[in-house]
């Protein structure tokens, strides 16, 4: 059941929702670009066997099919054949050695190393059932949503990986930008990707890992580099009090009161000691760091919007959207849940 699952995540994560588009089938960046070559490489040689193969048989079955005068004797018989078995030897041997030859240069170019030492890093680890982005460089971690840098004709920014995971076996992939590597417990892989042109894309994890495998799912968002540096001095920035006055275009509408009153409920319960958010006594590593938890797009890792609504829905019992998730039904009252979500949306 466990490869069945994986193989249906698969398709799935191979297909555009919208467009209902192979999402593999257009690449962008370098190492997608270099799968899919080598995935119409093996199709084109696999569909000149079939060709060759099924024309053979056709014409053998027309030319050499019972006729009416052919009486009872057989056909001569031939037993035997050197050209013929050698033929049928040699080719599979030279078309398997070629694919092989191709496919462990495509591997090698794809499990390079970094080309500078100030390459871009992200430790990426993989939870049940989400995705925490460390960028060691610049001393901040996020969750979810890993934001790189968009590489141009003049200069190239790939982006090199430290894949590790903190329970099971999970697997990061995002089909437009690189294949799939595995995060495997005790063991540190890596993997690099690069975009070539702005965007946000999809990826999930494509390794069963549990009951909501299906809901782990990423998003990589690709900005030029002028956004990119501002988003990693934004980060870098701890949360911000919430008695602090924001600018009046701040799309938080929450009162004054009611951030400070669900800030200390978040200080006074097990929140604290699961996340983390910049500049409070909030340390927790449990669970993803909420420092900036409003800057990103989606909750629970992809499945749902970041905004009130959701928030609020996901705080008063996670288990509706995500069954058997490690964030606990703390049994919130309704004044709870409002004081927290309205701290919550502070944290720009």
């Amino acid at each position: 059941m466990q490869v069945i699952a994986s193989v249906f995540a698969i398709l799935v994560a191979t297909v555009n929702a919208d467009a209902q588009i192979p999402e593999v089938f257009h690449p962008a960046g370098p190492a997608a670009e270099s799968i899919a070559d080598l995935f119409w490489l093996v199709i084109a040689v696999c569909s000149v066997i079939f060709l060759v193969v099924t024309g053979t048989l056709i014409v053998f079955i027309h030319r050499f099919r019972e006729r009416a005068d052919d009486g009872e004797t057989e056909p001569p018989q031939l037993y035997g054949s050197q050209p013929i078995e050698l033929a049928w030897t040699v080719a599979p041997l030279m078309i398997v050695l070629v694919l092989a030859l191709v496919v462990i240069r495509s591997v090698v170019d794809l499990r390079g190393e970094p080309p500078a030492q100030n390459a871009e890093r992200v430790r990426v680890v993989g939870h049940q059932w989400w995705w925490e982005f460390e960028y060691p460089q610049h001393g901040f971690t996020t969750a979810n949503e890993l934001v790189i840098p968009v590489s141009d004709e003049a200069t190239n920014r790939p982006v090199y990986l430290q894949l590790e995971s903190a329970d099971v076996i999970h697997s990061f992939w995002v089909p437009r930008l690189a294949g799939k590597t595995d995060l495997i417990p005790g063991k540190t892989n890596q993997m690099w990707i690069q975009a070539d042109q702005e965007g946000t894309f999809a990826g999930r994890c494509a390794e069963y890992c549990g009951t909501q495998h299906a809901k782990m799912l990423i998003r990589v968002r690709v900005v030029s580099p002028a956004d990119y540096a501002t988003w990693i001095s934004h980060q870098q920035q701890n949360a911000l009090p919430p008695s602090t006055e924001r600018p009046a275009e701040s799309p938080s509408e929450t009162k004054t009161t009611g951030a400070l009153a669900g800030h200390a409920r978040f200080m006074e319960l097990a929140c604290a000691n699961c996340h983390t958010i910049g500049g409070t006594h909030a340390t927790g590593k449990f669970g993803p760091d909420l420092t900036h938890l409003m800057s990103r797009e989606t909750l629970a890792a992809g499945i749902m919007d970041n905004d009130r609504e959701h928030l609020t829905r996901w705080i008063k019992d996670p288990n509706l959207d995500k069954s058997g998730c490690r964030m606990p039904d703390m049994r919130l009252s309704d004044t709870d849940v409002k004081q927290i979500v309205d701290y919550m949306i502070t944290l720009e």
